[in-house]
């Protein structure tokens, strides 16, 4: 095994007596599917088999397990990288994978984040704080009250409005007369603000499809797009990434769909696969993660292994206006900010005005304790 290996950690359920057999299985099952005994040839042996690193115990019958796997069993291909991780081991209810760290070279391949919090602050012309950021819902609207809805929310100088994530081509808000008309209303926002806001329209459908709108948002004039790769799929969400030359937004939908940790999943393989910025449910929300576990996706965001970007966090699913003081001294400035349902609820255009005008000014004047 070579220093290109990636490591895998896994946490595993099974009895004390039982629980080499199965890590050698989880081991063999991840790459060439078979026991030891009917590998034919040495390379396979060598250069296709991994080994064991380290046995954790937990608690009773709960192990952190850490494999090293080969490079060369990814193919350098990021639906085969992802096979090696988590493929038919996913299926089997004793086993939740914990956390990715792959070689160097391996991490270059798949590019990461191209903005990152870096290039994504240049974009948003936004320093030295938090950014604030709303959404576009709720699914129904026509193209002309979406628009309307995007004006206001720019007008109160906010930095990003992004659609929904269940914004898709609908036949009452069709795709490309949704970004169009949004478009014009931040442009129209910002002439009488002086402020620009990133508008962030939701790409949604087959690989085709999300390419194809891809296209037409980079003819518009779009500079950052949204996703949910784990509707779309994760090589497609690295294939937008590098080919599109836009800033990528990723949303946890169907994130919970298997048992992987929302450290590996959202902190590790989102931006590794390409995002700039991760939308994941905050604690004191309507979700269920804790502050340890937003806290470590957010430092898992930011702080990636080499050569990786660090990308940008970014809190959501129910945080309310009220709150801003306390969330920001939880999660820092670099932070995306996402709320909602707190600012949309507002009674009118005149009350959404001033009340996303409240979420804007208390990020603006926030002094960290």
């Amino acid at each position: 095994m070579t220093r290109d290996a990636i490591e895998v950690v896994y946490r595993v359920r099974a009895a004390a007596a039982d629980i080499d057999v199965r890590i050698e299985a989880l081991l063999l099952e991840q790459t060439v599917e078979l026991p030891r005994s009917a590998l034919r040839t040495a390379f396979v042996r060598e250069n296709v088999v991994g080994r064991v690193v380290a046995i954790e115990p937990l608690e009773a019958d709960d192990y952190r397990v850490t494999l090293a796997q080969p490079r060369a069993a990814t193919a350098d291909d990021p639906a085969q990288l992802l096979n090696v991780l988590f493929g038919n081991c996913s299926l089997q209810p004793d086993v939740e994978l914990e956390d990715v760290r792959l070689p160097r070279a391996l991490a270059a391949v798949l590019g990461g984040p191209r903005f990152g919090i870096a290039g994504l602050r240049r974009l948003l012309g936004v320093h030295g704080r938090a950014v604030t950021a709303s959404v576009l819902k709720p699914i129904g609207l026509s193209v002309g009250e979406t628009a309307a809805l995007c004006r206001t929310l720019a007008l109160s100088g906010l930095d990003l409005v992004k659609d929904d994530h269940g914004l898709a081509d609908h036949s009452f808000s069709p795709y490309a007369e949704r970004v169009a008309a949004c478009l014009e209303a931040i442009r129209d926002a910002a002439q009488r603000t002086g402020r620009r806001t990133l508008y962030v329209p939701n790409l949604i459908g087959t690989p085709a499809t999300v390419l194809h709108q891809a296209c037409q948002a980079r003819e518009l004039g779009v500079e950052a797009v949204m996703v949910s790769p784990m509707l779309i799929g994760l090589p497609t969400l690295n294939q937008l990434a590098r080919e599109t030359g836009m800033a990528v937004l990723a949303h946890p939908a169907f994130g919970g769909s298997l048992r992987i940790s929302p450290v590996a999943l959202l902190g590790r393989l989102f931006p590794l696969f390409g995002a700039d910025a991760v939308i994941y449910p905050s604690f004191g929300g309507r979700f269920s993660y804790g502050p340890d576990v937003c806290a470590a996706v957010a430092g898992a965001l930011r702080a990636p292994s080499a050569p990786i970007a660090p990308a940008f966090p970014v809190p959501a699913g129910g945080m309310r206006v009220e709150n801003m003081p306390a969330v920001l001294d939880f999660y820092g400035p670099d932070t995306v900010l996402l709320i909602g349902g707190s600012l949309l609820d507002a009674p009118g255009e005149a009350a959404l005005l001033e009340r996303s005008g409240q979420f804007v000014a208390a990020v603006h004047s926030h002094r960290p304790r």
